[in-house]
């Protein structure tokens, strides 16, 4: 186990997205911790899907940092996980289309995530959604409230 002067200096990342209807109203959220302080963003699109805001939250989240850091991120979205550790290299060596030669899905956000990600060592780490992790259900609550915040505001 790394001693607390190692751990200090790692920023501490917790991402979720939400999708009310899908597509629908999205919200993404994200918490951050770094030597003792504590940042929560978050915010909405309409329409978006689950996966997009997913994808949005860890796009926010780096791009709250200011230069390269060692990072964990924990995530319960498979897809960010497996896209960024498993499939992107290889949508990138083809052209961003995927195995079946179909279009990949959001290459817009992946082409972002991917420079973003690039610039910093992460050690990425997957949570079960809705099972009581405390970082996944801080994020969770911020990506739910802010679609629901968007919902109410253009129905109003």
């Amino acid at each position: 186990m790394p001693d607390s002067s190692t751990q200090d200096k790692i920023v501490m990342i917790a991402t979720d997205g939400a999708c009310k209807g899908n597509p629908g109203f999205g919200g993404w959220g994200a918490l951050l911790r770094y030597q003792g302080h504590e940042k929560a963003i978050s915010g909405s699109e309409n329409p978006t899907t689950n996966n997009r805001m997913e994808l949005q939250a860890v796009i926010e989240a780096l791009s709250c940092l200011k230069k390269p850091c060692r990072i964990e991120l924990s995530t319960d979205s498979k897809y960010v996980m497996d896209g960024l550790t498993r499939w992107i290299h290889g949508w990138q060596k083809n052209g961003w289309l995927t195995a079946a030669k179909k279009p990949v899905k959001n290459a817009d956000l992946w082409k972002q995530l991917l420079a973003l990600t690039s610039q910093h060592d992460i050690a990425w780490k997957w949570v079960k959604g809705h099972a009581g992790h405390p970082d996944n259900e801080r994020a969770d609550q911020l990506a739910s409230d802010a679609a629901i915040a968007l919902m109410q505001q253009e129905k109003a």
